[in-house]
């Protein structure tokens, strides 16, 4: 009988850290909006396009685009940079929509444009500090440190799912 385990040990963990922080090795697309790099969990990326005008809806939050017909699917385009109260964008060659599987629904989010993506094991991981900004802490796993880079690393399923993003099922309300 085999008794090696594969898992982590529970010694590897530090219990002094304030904030929980993943503790696993993880792939991360980075994108930039603004001056600012972020990383979202490549799990969830379904693929990256370029820029297209998408169809505006009525009565729709000023971050959401419009939507586009992808393969049969309605999906809706949201503009983080819109969304985070950053400057003004103009969508240029480099604009791109990153197209994302949450649950089971399709969404894209409008970014200035994606370089990579990155792996970040645990060591490479910080806390993201306690601070009033325009994305909440709860949708934010961590920091991540790649050399001089600083990525700032989003649970991009809690943001797309939050109420204030309007994706949630109508029929709850």
């Amino acid at each position: 009988m085999n008794t090696q385990t594969t898992t982590p040990s529970a010694g590897s963990l530090k219990p002094s850290q304030p904030t929980a922080v993943p503790t696993h090795i993880r792939e991360f697309l980075a994108f930039k909006l603004g001056t600012e790099e972020y990383g979202i969990d490549i799990l969830r990326v379904q693929e990256i396009r370029s820029y297209e005008e998408p169809t505006r809806m009525a009565n729709a939050p000023a971050f959401v685009k419009g939507v586009i017909n992808l393969r049969g699917v309605i999906v809706p385009i949201l503009d983080l940079r819109m969304k985070f109260n950053l400057e003004q964008v103009n969508y240029d060659s480099f604009t791109v929509v990153i197209v994302l599987t949450i649950g089971t629904q399709v969404v894209g989010m409008v970014v200035d444009g994606v370089s990579d993506v990155i792996t970040l094991a645990p060591e490479q991981l910080r806390p993201v500090p306690e601070f009033s900004s325009a994305v909440s802490s709860d949708h934010l796993l961590a920091i991540g440190s790649v050399g001089e880079r600083m990525l700032i690393l989003l649970d991009i399923e809690k943001l797309m799912t939050s109420a204030e993003m309007g994706l949630v099922s109508q029929s709850a309300h």
